[in-house]
């Protein structure tokens, strides 16, 4: 493939789509490019979901304390009622891949909305060094502020009056996808989540007092997670303890499923980058769909 052509995803799956690299990573509207600590993007494997067929876009919302949030919202153009997802950013912010996330997702029926959750600490798109953004900008975000701004896009989304928020899904990715565990033990509305390679263990803070493994017992809201067993950064020990704490949990903890692909490093399913994995990728995101469908999100 010319290495200027990237992939469409439809809900018939990925396509080769002529769009260039350059399109791809200009622009300054929320998830229009990439962060800059993630470039030079690997054009040759990335999946570009076209807008067609969708609306699509950054919004505006309201937060609790008042401040206004920016948030790349998806769904289709005609219908309304639709199951929502919340997605909970990499690291990285709402960049151009999880705008194009939330646009998968509303290919496949859902109304998906991304808040931009660090936009209090700072914009994370302008950082060249992932350390930086790190001890700048994520090390400063509490995850009480983090639930309240989701509860807010969940506000936001019934508010429009296309989405059916009473069919309330999550997925988060890397940082992210620590969030899902988190939300599903402060949300008794949510439905079910999907965590990707999210951290499960780690020291407490006063910003993050609690990690996944520490409310498992708490979960009101089954999870899937989907982890890599050749993660550096989230030993298979630490996913094996997370398995433990929800056999011994909340009946949405018991509930609840880790899978792990063998010999998969972190950030599989980041189609843009070197560690991207397209089969791992692609049996995740079906399982992903079918998680959310069997528990009530569709």
């Amino acid at each position: 493939m010319d290495g200027d052509r990237m992939i469409s995803f439809t809900e018939h799956g990925p396509k080769e789509l002529g769009l260039s690299r350059r399109t791809a990573m200009v622009g300054t509207a929320l998830g229009s490019s990439f962060a800059l600590s993630v470039q030079p993007v690997c054009a040759q494997t990335m999946i570009t979901t076209p807008a067609d067929g969708l609306t699509a876009g950054e919004v505006k919302v309201k937060t609790k304390d008042g401040k206004e949030m920016a948030a790349y919202r998806a769904m289709p153009a005609t219908g309304q009622g639709f199951g929502t997802i919340l997605v909970a950013q990499e690291i990285f912010g709402v960049h151009a891949h999880i705008a194009d996330l939330c646009r998968r997702f509303a290919k496949a029926g859902y109304y998906a909305i991304a808040p931009e959750l660090y936009f209090r600490q700072g914009d994370p798109k302008g950082y060249t060094e992932i350390p930086k953004l790190i001890s700048e900008i994520v090390a400063k975000v509490p995850d009480e502020q983090v639930m309240g701004d989701l509860d807010a896009a969940v506000a936001f989304a019934k508010g429009e009056g296309k989405a059916d928020t009473a069919k309330l899904g999550v997925t988060g990715f890397c940082w992210g996808g620590r969030i899902v565990w988190l939300y599903a033990a402060t949300n008794p509305g949510l439905k079910a989540g999907v965590a990707w390679y999210g951290r499960v263990v780690g020291e407490a803070t006063p910003l993050t007092p609690k990690h996944p493994v520490d409310i498992a017992k708490d979960l009101k809201a089954p999870v899937l997670g989907l982890y890599g067993g050749a993660d550096t950064g989230i030993p298979n020990d630490t996913v094996d303890k997370m398995r433990e704490a929800l056999k011994a949990g909340s009946p949405a903890a018991q509930k609840s499923r880790i899978d792990t692909y063998p010999d998969t490093p972190h950030g599989f399913n980041a189609d843009y980058r070197p560690s991207f994995r397209k089969d791992q990728a692609e049996d995740a995101w079906k399982k992903a769909l079918a998680w959310f469908k069997a528990n009530g999100v569709s």
